[in-house]
């Protein structure tokens, strides 16, 4: 079938034909599944308080994505985000409850992320361990902390500026939440497109020996990755337990699987060397929008890990696809 013209320019037929649609997937993907939310549930998904509520839910997932889009861009993965997040929100309300500054409490959240985020790191970097090995260890022994910490004991969370900062403020009328899904998005978008070490993780994602021989100093990148992902796991922590004034060892159990969905979803290669910082916004929001659609249509949360799994599935076979044809 012709595709170009007399004068050699491609028909409107033969542009279709070129556009890679795998990069458009998550967006075509998010539009249709809006549809059939909004055709099925009506007017209790199509209405502002639900759309508030998505955008408010994802923030967590969101945080922690754009953490993982410079992991997975880097040709790693980090498994013990989840853990992360709950060891990270219960040292921020034990810190809390003992200081009484909110300041305190959210820097040793923070200071918790970093550092299981470096010993990750070291492990990988010094002892050339897989990343795959070392933060699925890490995720147990992470967990087995978050739950000695306090007996499985949950903590309350009551300092109002710490709730207001991490959950439940507003900025002129627009809640907080959405102002750190746009912040951290920012930013990851700014040093993943605007600065070197942007460019230096994706190429360490491409092709570590010729980036190490380019001048590159690969395992400085990859750790302050890592540090990267443990401290972006620790602020999703503060943001659960501003959010829902308190923090418990359970706190982000199931996030793991949400946030590679995203991610991969939104364009990021599972391979490394690809990224796409906007593409894991709207994964974020999609998986969100999954979630609480699910949930109005009455499906258990067992079923909602289902679809997520076979949300899974797709994009990861996308993406290895995306990357042989490349």
């Amino acid at each position: 079938m012709t595709v170009t013209q007399a004068d050699g320019t491609l028909t409107v037929g033969g542009r279709f034909r070129r556009v890679n649609w795998r990069q458009y997937v998550v967006y075509i993907g998010f539009i249709v599944v809006f549809i059939y939310f909004a055709a099925t549930q009506g007017a209790n998904f199509v209405n502002p308080t639900t759309l508030v509520t998505i955008i408010t839910q994802a923030t967590p997932i969101t945080v922690m994505a754009v953490g993982t889009v410079f992991m997975l861009s880097l040709g790693e993965i980090d498994l013990s985000i989840g853990s992360t997040v709950a060891l990270s929100a219960l040292v921020a309300a034990v810190s809390l409850q003992a200081t009484g500054q909110w300041w305190l409490a959210a820097l040793a959240g923070l200071a918790i992320g970093a550092v299981v985020g470096l010993v990750n790191g070291l492990f990988v970097t010094l002892v050339r361990l897989p990343s795959f090995l070392v933060t699925l260890a890490t995720m147990g022994l992470v967990a087995g902390l978050a739950q000695q910490l306090t007996n499985l004991q949950s903590v309350p969370v009551t300092e109002p500026v710490f709730s207001w900062i991490f959950g439940a403020g507003d900025i002129a009328g627009m809640p907080i939440l959405v102002v750190w899904s746009i912040v951290v998005v920012a930013l990851g978008w700014h040093v993943l497109r605007q600065r070197r070490f942007g460019a230096h993780v994706l190429a360490v994602g491409n092709r570590a020996a010729a980036a190490s021989v380019s001048g590159i100093r690969v395992n400085r990148v990859k750790l302050i990755v890592f540090a990267l992902s443990g401290v972006t796991a620790g602020l999703a922590g503060l943001l659960y337990s501003g959010r829902l004034a308190g923090a418990t060892y359970t706190l982000g159990g199931s996030d793991l699987m949400s946030v590679l969905a995203a991610v991969i979803v939104g364009g990021t290669a599972l391979t490394g060397g690809k990224a796409s910082m906007i593409g894991a916004l709207v994964g974020s929001l999609f998986m969100s929008m999954i979630n609480y659609g699910l949930l109005l249509g009455g499906l258990t949360v067992a079923q909602q890990m289902i679809v997520r799994g076979v949300i899974i599935l797709i994009a990861v076979s996308l993406s290895l696809r995306a990357k042989k044809s490349s």
